[in-house]
């Protein structure tokens, strides 16, 4: 299991439906906030928070097309 699966596993877990993350939405995350990153860890603690905020500051209609895409 990869790091981010790990993360999306931890994530959903703790997550209410509405907040849930696909594979598709962490990679448009990573590629968007990849300041955050500095090797190919994906720590909840660090990046749960940011990562909420910024899913949370998407539109439904983003969300969407992000699901659509397989990044």
């Amino acid at each position: 299991m990869t790091k981010k699966q790990q993360f999306l596993l931890e994530h959903n877990k703790l997550s209410p439906l509405n907040l849930q993350a696909t594979t598709s939405l962490l990679s448009r995350f990573r590629i968007e906030k990849i300041s955050l990153f500095k090797d190919n860890n994906w720590p909840i603690d660090k990046l749960r928070r940011p990562f909420i905020l910024w899913f949370t500051s998407l539109t439904t209609e983003q969300k969407e097309n992000i699901k659509k895409k397989k990044i």
